[in-house]
């Protein structure tokens, strides 16, 4: 259902820099940029990102509440992702672990170059 997620940057190089790293993880390349927005796509179809430059002209900002969710398929994944996303200059938002008791949801949340927060997660 979702088609693609786009976050805002201030410095386009650098988020590409990071999404082309961390992305990398999952085999996804580039698909399109056109110097203001830079879009990822795996090679399974699915779901994609996209980072740019805010259209209005104005700077970009992180939403209250917004997070991107990336399906690691496995716990080791998430651990490897989350490691990436720190060794990339992102921040630590909370260490890969459960979460919930009961669901079997295994995340761990980072915070990209511009401050916009995604999680690296399993179910199962």
């Amino acid at each position: 259902m979702i088609g693609y997620v786009t976050l805002g940057t201030n410095d386009l190089d650098k988020a590409a820099a990071f999404y082309d790293a961390l992305l990398g993880e999952f085999g996804a390349k580039r698909m399109m940029d056109d110097g203001r927005i830079i879009l990822w796509a795996g090679k399974d179809g699915g779901p994609m990102l996209a980072v740019c430059k805010p259209y209005d002209e104005k700077p970009a900002t992180v939403g209250n509440g917004g997070m991107v969710a990336l399906n690691a398929g496995s716990k080791e994944a998430v651990q490897r992702l989350h490691a990436r996303a720190l060794e990339l200059g992102g921040t630590d938002e909370g260490e890969p672990g459960p979460r919930g008791a009961a669901s079997g949801f295994y995340g761990g949340y980072f915070r990209d170059l511009d401050g916009n927060k995604l999680v690296a997660f399993v179910i199962g």
